[in-house]
């Protein structure tokens, strides 16, 4: 059984403290006590130290009341023994761990008023009443300070794990939106042209092969591109994405028109433009169903305007996680995306080529 509780802030500090007894034991020493007086300072010291170890395992009212015990020890004893006035000290040191610094305030008074109220009650010498007076305000004062000091402590630790967590739980998000910007992309193609080998192995075996060795290719792309996420890596450029944008949507089938002007991008920006547009067709290629798709870029008003359209059979207004995940990453740099499906699917997006900010 722990007679403290496990803290690294407490130590071993509170026994140490426990050497103020010694002037509780000065009185009966120094009057040569009687066998009775010495079973009541034995007493005391027993029922103090163990409401002094128990209130280091308390808070709020509890600890007050446990604190109210040595008060009262304080007020009983300090009549017959000058040293009892210690009890007010370590009354006073606990009373600034109550509550707030408020509360402490209020406490630490109350109980200079019962010193000031036994003083002058009980005809305590000068000594005595000013000792218990002085100690127990520049003791429950410094207290306060450490107490306060103790309490922000704690909060910017609370502040801290939770700001971990939402880092954690932010790269998280990250990760599953890296995974899904390079991998949905390159899967798609591979599915798409797989399936093309296969209905073309029997008619065109030539060109079945091709596509098999385009496959393989993508694959190893596929496998590169996985190892450069993993190190943090992003895309290598909007220019080179619009290639490839092109070549998957003609072995898709669909017709792709490309219409872009330099809008000067800052690299964070075509980062992100480079992984929309990568989703953009992926999506097109995958459940569009359309014989064109078109794109546009251009700088309109000192905005970045970037336009994405097909003329496929549509969808829903729900956003998948890849429509989601292209929203949190333009929403980041301080842009919009909007979004239309009534004929076909239409996104513009809209990007402030004067705000630097990092994805």
């Amino acid at each position: 059984m722990r007679l403290l509780p496990k803290d690294h802030y407490l130590g071993w500090t509170p026994y140490a403290w426990l050497v103020y007894l010694c002037f509780f034991y000065m009185q009966p020493i120094l009057a040569h006590a009687g066998v009775k007086e010495w079973a009541l300072t034995i007493g005391a010291t027993i029922i103090f130290v163990a409401l002094y170890l128990r209130g280091y395992w308390l808070c709020g009212w509890q600890l007050i009341l446990n604190t109210s015990g040595i008060v009262l020890l304080g007020v009983v004893l300090s009549p017959h023994n000058p040293g009892a006035v210690a009890f007010f000290i370590y009354a006073s040191a606990f009373l600034a761990f109550v509550g707030e610094t408020q509360t402490g305030l209020k406490l630490l008074c109350a109980l200079l008023a019962i010193i000031c109220f036994e003083s002058y009650f009980a005809h305590l010498s000068l000594g005595t009443w000013l000792t218990a007076l002085v100690f127990s305000a520049l003791v429950g004062g410094v207290n306060l300070h450490f107490a306060q000091a103790k309490r922000q402590a704690e909060r910017l630790k609370v502040a801290h794990e939770e700001i971990e967590h939402l880092a954690k739980v932010a790269e998280r998000e990250r990760i599953a939106r890296d995974l899904h910007d390079v991998l949905g992309h390159t899967l798609s193609v591979i599915v798409l042209k797989s399936e093309l080998a296969s209905k073309l192995i029997e008619r065109d075996s030539e060109r079945a092969k091709n596509e098999i060795r385009d496959v393989e290719k993508i694959s190893r792309d596929a496998l590169s591109e996985v190892r450069q996420a993993i190190r943090g890596y992003r895309s290598q450029g909007l220019s080179e994405e619009m290639a490839r944008a092109r070549a998957t949507l003609e072995t898709a089938g669909v017709r792709f028109d490309c219409d872009t002007s330099t809008v000067g991008l800052s690299p964070a920006q075509e980062s992100v433009l480079a992984l929309v547009v990568r989703e953009a067709v992926t999506n097109v290629v995958r459940h569009a169903e359309a014989k064109n798709c078109k794109l546009q870029l251009d700088r309109v008003n000192g905005d970045c305007l970037l336009q994405i359209e097909d003329d496929g059979r549509g969808g829903s207004q729900i956003e998948g996680s890849g429509i989601l995940g292209m929203r949190e990453r333009i929403e980041a740099l301080g842009g919009r995306i909007e979004r239309w499906t009534e004929k076909g699917t239409r996104i513009k997006i809209t990007l402030p080529l004067k705000t630097e900010s990092h994805a």
